[in-house]
């Protein structure tokens, strides 16, 4: 059974970054673009910042751009989410997707893979 591992939540002061990992644990198959969603209590799931396999094409949230940066390390085999400036309304469960599509979507639907999520809390 493939699963992606996110890790690096955390709670954060208004203003603070924290930067979340997402890496496939079990096994191996070809999880090409990645994204990161998140849900807010009472919220739907939404999108949040997404990366093609290539890592030249990125995706980003209109209320993340230019906040938030997301990455990935081939030798690491891990995507990156860097979350700078944060605001108490990024406060939410952070999870990352995986496709096996070189590039990445907007749509929960395009994804095959997913992590179990990782709890961000922006302290006001």
């Amino acid at each position: 059974q493939v699963q992606l591992v996110e890790s690096g939540g955390g709670l954060v002061q208004a203003g603070g970054s924290l930067r979340l990992s997402c890496a496939p644990s079990g096994r191996t198959v070809s999880v090409y673009a990645v994204a990161w969603f998140r849900q807010a209590p009472g919220k739907e799931r939404e999108f949040v910042a997404g990366i093609s396999w290539s890592g030249g094409n990125t995706l980003y949230a209109d209320s993340v751009k230019g906040r938030f940066n997301i990455s990935r390390d081939y030798a690491k085999k891990t995507v990156y989410l860097q979350m700078n400036s944060l605001q108490s309304e990024d406060t939410a469960v952070y999870s990352c997707a995986g496709r096996k599509v070189s590039t990445a979507t907007r749509a929960e639907s395009g994804y095959d893979y997913w992590g179990q999520g990782t709890q961000v809390t922006v302290s006001s």
